[in-house]
């Protein structure tokens, strides 16, 4: 979704569009850390049962 979200915020830019781009931008900013902060708990979390992470 934040690449998504990226992409529209991109081509919106092109066209001139600023304040959608902006909108799309911070949507995917945003998106983006929710994803990243789960991604760490779910490390830790792994860390602590003793279980290595599945790639």
């Amino acid at each position: 979704m934040a690449l998504t979200f990226l992409v529209v915020a991109i081509i919106a830019a092109i066209f001139g569009f600023g304040g959608i781009a902006g909108a799309a931008v911070g949507i995917a900013k945003t998106i983006f850390f929710i994803i990243f902060v789960l991604l760490i708990i779910s490390l830790i979390a792994n860390a602590i049962r003793g279980k290595p992470p599945k790639i």
